[in-house]
């Protein structure tokens, strides 16, 4: 039995490999999101800054966290089975449900999700141990560290209001002073400006990242709390001086400030948060050999009061700790997609807006633009239009690609920096990710980064992630619980098998997300379009017509597919097909309206008058395709409805007459479908000569049944309706084709015709 405790001490130990991992790649949001958005360097460059960082926070770190030694639960009330019970729930519960945020690109506190795995699983244990504690002597204060938790949810209200509010504020300063044309104000400003952010990012390092490394000593620790003020006004000077002396040198001193508040995130994140995922496992280990000096023996009733004591943590622990986030960093395609969602949620441009629109995001636009439109009627024309040109978007400088410029990055980080560490100092527990998520948005907002376009994306986009934050809290309670229990009753075995259920989970999670990442090849030309250094007219609009025609290509093949095997599942009876139909329907319906937004974003940004001659044909040809789907999604509506009804099948004679009209509706697809591939205008004419002749045909056939209707059998009627509608969607389908290849040909009119003179 000892033995198998060791496997399972050896199990957490490599499940927190993989915790680390996935741990990594979602708070890599919080400290790589602002260098990355503002092009401050290359992502190599920033990935080696972070990891850098990273890598000294996770190494100096003390590396254990005292809430998974007797934060959340009173351990001399618990057995050594049932804290291994606990560790091996809360482990398996962490993975599954980070790399489930990992991969859906949402980010979320991997503190709260431990606390409250913590919380759920010891809940659980409890509820079990009262139940069997029949003299009544435990109860829940004996058993569990409630105020810890509730200190956690305390935090992250004031997480989510504190950061955004002051994120905004101290924006709209930033900009008010520096303009969104930045660079003619930086000649005296910079050195202020950047000897202030230093100086946080300083303050920020001394109470939030080294408080807990090795090598500070608590007189060390007693000297930086006496002199603070001290050392904040020297650095102040010094950093004043030296950024404006950098200034005269040409260095880009916004730059420098957003790569030193990364590595003062990434450092804080590996010393005080990421490095809590082997608090854990370690603390099962000390658990383990506390029980094994003991003698072993019986693990029920081993009792694990030494786990309230202090702990100190191998230093081959905490590097190899910092390896793994290090490689993790590096490699992960997920920790880029998380990235990602908060880029493009603060993007000043508009971009591929990730979330779609909700009734709430709907409503709180309205009533912003009805408070915004009472703000301009009451000031003064002067102050408005002194305000408007202070906040001039189209004076915007960005390097080529950026998403934000240098002064609300370094803004990102720097108040991000500066929050945390004034909530540690006031010992509130400020989430690190509420934090840097809400300040993000808060800095946008002030930037007028969202529009009218995509305020209700991106508000959808923020609700859904601070809904995430607070889904985390239940899921990771509940989950922790339910596995705890299962744990507990079933045995070793059950841990072991959940174990590996686990780890299948995360490869199955893992091949889903890399063939996720091999299908948006189309996203690769649009981000090749936003970010192209080529402004010429011809070339921006050559780029948006492969754009075009390969989101078009891909309708034409789905919709061919989708006819298909529609009608033929009606013929068969095939309700499982039609099913499967109607999910795909509104998926391509959502993905028909992203493309589109796309699209129409790109047009923009080609020549005004290329924009002009075109955007009629671009605007037809997509409402074609939506039109198609419309008659798709109506015949499939109500064949499916027929079917699951088990109403009469379709008559053969009917049957043999249709089989006709399908084949050419397919060969018509096809034909299209190859004039896409191949660019063979010329046979546009013949195309469309062909949707009329088809069109003739279904006609044909059509007033051929209406005539029949009178004289067929009554228990037959309802399934002659059905392919009544069948013929008469099929016909305005083709109707949209004629019209479609018409504006293909419009849009792709081989001479140039937006060139200018």
């Amino acid at each position: 039995m000892d033995i198998l405790f060791l496997c399972v001490i050896i199990f957490l130990f490599l499940l927190a490999v993989f915790d680390l991992s996935v741990g990594v790649s979602n708070d890599a949001v919080n400290f790589m999101t602002s260098a990355i958005g503002s092009k401050a360097a290359s992502f190599k460059r920033v990935l080696i800054v972070a990891s850098v960082g990273v890598f000294i926070g996770a190494a100096m770190s003390n590396g254990m966290m005292d809430i998974a030694r007797h934060g959340i639960f009173r351990p001399e009330h618990f057995s050594f089975y049932e804290l291994i019970c606990i560790f091996m729930a809360v482990m398996v519960t962490d993975i599954i449900l980070i790399d489930l945020f990992n991969t859906l690109g949402m980010p979320t506190s991997t503190t709260v999700s431990m606390v409250f795995e913590l919380l759920g699983a010891t809940f659980v244990v409890s509820l079990i141990k009262m139940a069997g504690d029949t003299a009544g002597d435990l109860g829940f204060n004996d058993l569990m560290n409630t105020e810890k938790a509730l200190s956690v949810i305390i935090g992250i209200f004031l997480s989510v209001a504190i950061a955004f509010v002051f994120g905004t504020l101290v924006q709209l300063l930033s900009r008010t002073i520096f303009t969104f044309n930045y660079k003619s104000r930086l000649k005296w400003k910079i050195g202020l400006f950047g000897g202030i952010c230093a100086t946080m990012i300083v303050y920020f390092l001394l109470i939030k990242g080294i408080k807990d490394l090795t090598f500070m000593t608590p007189d060390l620790k007693r000297w930086i709390g006496d002199n603070t003020l001290f050392i904040i006004g020297s650095c102040f000077i010094f950093f004043t001086l030296l950024m404006q002396l950098l200034h005269i040198l040409h260095v880009n001193v916004l730059k420098v400030v957003v790569l030193m508040g990364t590595f003062a995130l990434a450092m804080a994140f590996a010393g005080n948060d990421l490095v809590n995922f082997i608090g854990v496992p370690l603390t099962g280990l000390a658990s383990y050999q506390d029980y094994m000096a003991n003698g072993g023996g019986d693990a029920h009733g081993f009792m694990m009061g030494s786990l309230n004591g202090p702990a100190d943590t191998s230093l081959y622990f905490l590097i190899g700790a910092g390896v793994i986030m290090v490689v993790s960093l590096a490699t992960s395609k997920k920790a880029r997609n998380v990235t990602k969602t908060e880029i493009g949620l603060g993007s000043q441009a508009g971009g591929d807006e990730m979330f779609g629109s909700s009734r709430i995001a709907r409503s709180l636009v309205r009533w912003a633009l009805s408070f915004l439109s009472w703000i301009r009627d009451v000031t003064p024309v002067r102050v408005r239009e002194w305000f408007n040109r202070r906040f001039n978007i189209d004076e915007t400088i960005m390097d080529q690609g950026a998403a934000f410029d240098l002064i609300r990055g370094s803004v990102n980080l720097v108040l991000a920096g500066a929050l945390i560490a004034m909530g540690t100092s006031l010992k509130l527990p400020l989430s690190t990710t509420f934090v840097t998520f809400m300040v993000a948005m808060g800095t946008s907002l002030a930037d007028r980064a969202w529009g009218r376009e995509s305020a209700v994306f991106r508000i959808t986009g923020v609700i859904s992630v601070i809904g995430g934050w607070f889904l985390t809290a239940g899921v990771a309670f509940i989950g922790a619980g339910i596995i705890v229990a299962l744990m507990h009753l079933g045995g070793l075995w059950v841990m072991f098998a959940l174990g590996a259920v686990t780890i299948m989970l995360l490869i199955r999670s893992n091949r889903r997300f890399r063939m996720k990442k091999m299908e948006d090849t189309g996203d690769e030309l649009f981000q090749t379009i936003l970010s192209s250094k080529d402004k010429d007219e011809e070339t921006m609009w050559n780029l948006l017509l492969r754009y075009i025609t390969a989101e078009h290509r891909k309708f034409m093949a789905y919709a061919a597919d989708t006819y298909g095997a529609v009608t033929e599942a009606f013929v068969k009876e095939d309700v499982k097909t039609l099913g499967k139909a109607e999910n795909g329907l509104m998926q391509q319906k959502k993905e028909l309206k992203n493309a589109r937004r796309k699209e129409t974003l790109c047009l923009r940004m080609v020549g005004r008058r290329t924009a002009i001659e075109k955007s009629a044909w671009f605007h037809l040809g997509n409402n074609c395709c939506m039109s198609i789907l419309y008659n798709l999604r109506r015949i499939n509506e109500i064949c499916k409805e027929h079917v699951e009804n088990n109403f009469f099948p379709l008559p053969e004679q009917y049957t043999d007459d249709f089989k006709l009209v399908r084949t050419r509706v397919s060969i018509l697809f096809n034909d299209t479908i190859a004039m896409i591939d191949n660019a063979e205008l010329d046979v546009i004419p013949t195309l469309r000569r062909h949707c009329e002749e088809i069109k003739d045909m279904v006609s044909e056939k059509y007033h051929v049944l209406y005539e029949h209707l009178s004289e067929g059998d009554p228990s037959s009627m309802t399934v002659v309706y059905v392919y009544f509608n069948m013929l008469q969607e099929t016909r305005e389908m083709l109707s949209t084709m004629h019209k479609y290849l018409r504006a293909y040909a419009k849009l792709h009119d081989t001479e140039f015709t937006g060139r200018t003179s």
